[in-house]
């Protein structure tokens, strides 16, 4: 309740009404998904309060997520992954001229999912706390090999890749002086990084500056074609069908954003499913049924509330966007995880507050202001890139006010530019940068406690159990090429 009263002061709340307004805004410009609409605006909230800038935050996250299905709906480019099964019903249901419609059971959804999906994070991080509070430095160190290896495993087309975007995110975060002996480490004699690279720079220079280069290597110059929409409106035929799949895809999502590498595809996809086979509209399906927008983007939604658990409770991202948000808590240097509710108690839940806020006004803004949305896509490509180039490069400078961030912000753009072209995904380079150094802090501490004998790594039941999931995922693939595929090839030969 305090949160809310501190959220509804008029200052705070019109900066949560300006997140929203932005988030929003960034988010619907087509190829620009959350995590790179937060990465752009992290430099915004720099100079503020935390408790301003993490209000201003919550805005920028929720309407981040939410300007993703615009784009998937009207231009058939999803900003992001998650966003890719909302555009395939979407996108034939606009073409059939129910634009409105799919818009808005997509922003309705999207309310449902993100009020029910922060309700269940009051609700269920206390108790993550509590179990956090209780584990010691071997169970940490555990937790983070398992988010390494989950984030390089579960992600992307190749585990090779996977592994080798992980190795560039540690050497990034090797940079700077050893905690432990004082020593300076690839700082190449250059003073200035003796404290490390930033992680706001990282955050901007891979997915802003990277992403930008990205696309404005591929689109074409010319606007893309929008198909023109009218104020969203749901008959009631479209509530009737729409009510349970928002329901069933936040089932979905939240479980999935609150495991580790979980993210919101599986659960989008997984929601599509249960709708196409739950649906008594089949024939509709791949021509635009209603239920294949509802569903998948309240699992969308419910997944984006779902990654907070584990990031504010244990201090582990569980995707590109909840790494971003870590970056804005080091940035203030409030560091997550269990002892955040108990030294940062006001700050954790005006953020939780502002959630609610800014959920409710992402449903008043954008079931109005969808035409004026449409009207942003229509910006011509070069415009688009070299404003998002231009207010990356303001961005990074302001961290430090140093020329060399901005040659750092250049060449982490180009490499994630080659990232992109090679086919390495980025979230485990992002991963190893905030974790790397902590996870090296853990696991010296435990080696220290043992006299550096090795079964200090191992503290109790939490990392047995943890190194048995790492086993797990990693001989998982093995298992299943010479044991479950020659069982399947031999019943269905029988």
């Amino acid at each position: 309740m305090q949160g809310f009263a501190d959220v509804m002061a008029p200052l705070n709340l019109l900066l949560a009404l300006v997140g929203v307004v932005i988030g929003t805004a960034v988010g619907v410009l087509p190829g620009i998904g959350p995590a790179m609409t937060v990465a752009l605006l992290l430099p915004v909230t720099y100079g503020m309060e935390p408790v301003q800038a993490f209000i201003m935050f919550a805005g920028i996250f929720y309407g981040g997520m939410y300007g993703g299905s615009t784009t998937s709906i009207l231009l058939n480019t999803p900003g992001e992954s998650s966003s890719v099964v909302t555009a395939i019903e979407g996108n034939k249901m606009a073409k059939a001229g129910r634009a409105a419609q799919a818009l808005a059971t997509a922003a309705i959804g999207s309310f449902v999912a993100g009020t029910i999906g922060t309700l269940l994070l009051v609700l269920i991080t206390p108790f993550v706390v509590d179990f956090a509070v209780s584990l010691g430095a071997p169970d940490y160190f555990a937790l983070m090999l398992l988010a390494f290896i989950a984030v390089t495993s579960v992600l992307g087309s190749s585990r090779v890749r996977g592994f080798i975007s992980l190795l560039l995110g540690l050497t990034i975060g090797l940079v700077g002086i050893d905690s432990v002996s004082g020593q300076q480490r690839l700082t190449l004699g250059i003073p200035q990084l003796a404290d490390g690279i930033d992680v706001v720079v990282v955050a901007v220079g891979i997915f802003a500056v990277g992403e930008a280069l990205w696309v404005a290597a591929h689109l074409r110059r010319k606007p893309a074609e929008v198909i023109p929409v009218g104020r969203p409106w749901m008959g009631r035929k479209d509530w009737k069908r729409s009510w349970k799949p928002w329901l069933r895809g936040t089932a979905f999502g939240f479980p999935f954003g609150a495991l580790p590498a979980g993210g919101a595809e599986i659960p989008t996809f997984l929601s599509y499913a249960t709708e196409k086979r739950l649906t008594k509209h089949p024939e509709e399906f791949g021509k635009g049924a209603i239920e294949g927008v509802a569903g998948p983007e309240a699992a969308n939604n419910a997944s984006a509330a779902g990654t907070l658990v584990p990031m504010l409770a244990i201090g582990l991202p569980t995707n590109a966007t909840a790494a971003v948000m870590l970056a804005a808590f080091q940035s203030y240097g409030i560091q997550p995880g269990p002892l955040l509710f108990e030294r940062e108690a006001s700050l954790v839940w005006v953020l939780i507050a502002s959630l609610f806020v800014g959920n409710l006004l992402l449903l008043l803004l954008n079931l109005p202001l969808a035409p004026a949305w449409a009207k942003l896509l229509q910006i011509p490509r070069p415009y688009l890139y070299a404003g998002i180039l231009f207010f990356a490069s303001m961005g990074a400078y302001a961290v430090n006010a140093q020329p060399l961030d901005l040659f750092l912000l250049l060449t982490l753009g180009l490499l994630g530019f080659a990232m992109r072209r090679f086919g390495l995904p980025v979230l485990p380079l992002i991963v190893g940068v905030i974790l790397g150094p902590r996870a090296e802090l853990q696991g010296r501490r435990s080696l220290q406690l043992s006299g550096g004998e090795l079964s200090g790594l191992v503290g109790g039941p939490v990392s047995y159990s943890v190194y048995a999931v790492i086993v797990l995922v990693l001989l998982w693939p093995l298992v299943h090429r010479f044991v479950v595929s020659p069982l399947r090839a031999r019943n269905a030969a029988a």
